[in-house]
């Protein structure tokens, strides 16, 4: 529908079929992720029965003064807005958006791309059309398995479409809880191993002279810092961008979560993966990161990262997830040092490697024997179990036994 100055409707409320098409304005944003519900329908009925509709930019700024609540819902909702309030340029690039992205040597078009769930909330698949009544199927669901459970221990390389879509949905609510550890802040409590002399002497001050139980403080009691070194080369191509999906609800989730990538170089994106949307987070990782499915330095990317960020962010027993296969091209030249600066920085130190899938897994790389000696802990991860196993895994507490016991080997 396309609004003109000239239009009955401009000074009249709204009628006919304007409030029907608000309605199914709203529908679209709520299926491409706006939390707006049936009652943000009547307020923006309301508000654009107040505002009229004789100019476009009163309109829209009245339906997202009620639609939209969060800052970062504001650029989805201007983007539904002038898909569905006929504007042409935007339509055809939604219509690009449901269409498979090839990669080559095209250039591409400036602008701020299309998210493809809201053009799959403007296009929904097609209705599969129900069963007569007369027509009977029996299924044997003796030996099946529900593809909830398939999905969790399918490999992420071998996923389809969408089956990814719905891996990347189910990565949205994982969490990943670390151990509490005491810090030097201390706070007040009934029990406490030190007495809050300024807390007790405040007491005595107001019973005047009369006896007053003692105050005591505790430690503080949080999280440690976490820090992901995520490989994003050739061969880590198809994990690394469901590691990311994994990663950026982590980030949300909890605070003093730093992620760095690396490839041929070191690249931080911790500030790209606190935006709540997705897609929006990895449009701008995939915008700032110039090796993604490259080459792979692991010693050089480790020295950079223990010259430049070891100080910054290992700090306060910080726990260290390196995501990668252990396939270095530089044959593992001065990983060892580099590995060890690494280990002796941080509290623990988690290798998650999704070579580790295969029964017959040894470690012949140079990388892999580099790395090897040098961490707490040699998990697997390819799938969404091993996700869960890795969650599971970081909320007991490491002992350094097992690090000097594979040296001693």
């Amino acid at each position: 529908m396309t609004l003109h100055a000239t239009s009955p409707l401009a000074t009249a409320p709204p009628r006919g079929r304007l409030p029907e098409n608000i309605l199914h304005f709203v529908r679209m944003l709520r299926t491409a992720g706006l939390p707006v519900g049936p009652a943000k329908v009547i307020d923006a009925i309301a508000a654009v029965a107040t505002v009229g509709v004789a100019q476009r930019t009163d309109f829209r700024a009245a339906l997202a003064t009620v639609l939209v609540s969060r800052h970062e819902h504001l650029p989805l909702f201007e983007q539904a807005f002038d898909l569905f309030w006929r504007n042409p340029k935007l339509l055809a690039k939604m219509v690009a958006a449901l269409l498979p992205r090839v990669y080559g040597r095209i250039p591409q078009e400036a602008g701020q791309e299309i998210p493809a769930r809201l053009a799959q909330a403007m296009f929904p698949p097609p209705r599969v059309p129900k069963h007569k009544e007369d027509d009977e199927i029996e299924l044997d669901a003796a030996l099946t398995f529900s593809p909830r459970e398939i999905l969790q221990h399918k490999d992420f390389a071998t996923m389809t479409a969408e089956e990814l879509a719905q891996a990347k949905t189910m990565l949205a609510r994982l969490q990943l809880p670390l151990a509490m550890r005491p810090v030097r802040r201390t706070r007040s409590a009934p029990r406490g191993h030190a007495v809050d002399l300024r807390e007790t002497l405040r007491r005595m001050t107001g019973a005047t002279g009369a006896g007053t139980p003692l105050a005591f403080r505790t430690r503080v009691r949080r999280p440690p810092p976490l820090v992901v070194l995520c490989d994003i080369s050739g061969s880590m191509d198809r994990y690394a961008r469901m590691f990311l999906h994994f990663l950026h609800a982590i980030a949300n989730d909890r605070q003093r979560v730093h992620t760095l990538v690396f490839g041929t170089r070191l690249t931080n994106i911790t500030r790209h993966l606190k935006h709540r949307d997705v897609d929006v987070a990895l449009a701008r990782i995939t915008a700032c990161v110039q090796d993604w499915a490259g080459g792979t330095r692991i010693g050089g990317c480790l020295a950079e990262f223990n010259r430049r960020w070891s100080r910054r962010l290992l700090a306060q027993n910080a726990v260290v997830l390196l995501i990668s296969d252990g396939l270095d091209a530089e044959g593992g030249e001065g990983l060892v040092f580099e590995a060890e600066r690494l280990a002796k920085s941080c509290s623990r130190l988690v290798w998650v490697n999704p070579l580790l899938r295969y029964a017959g897994f040894e470690p012949r790389p140079a990388g892999i024997r580099a790395l090897l000696p040098h961490v707490d802990d040699f998990l697997p991860v390819h799938n969404l179990v091993s996700l869960q196993d890795l969650a599971l895994a970081l909320t007991q507490h490491s002992a350094r036994a097992g690090r000097m016991l594979r040296r001693a080997a």
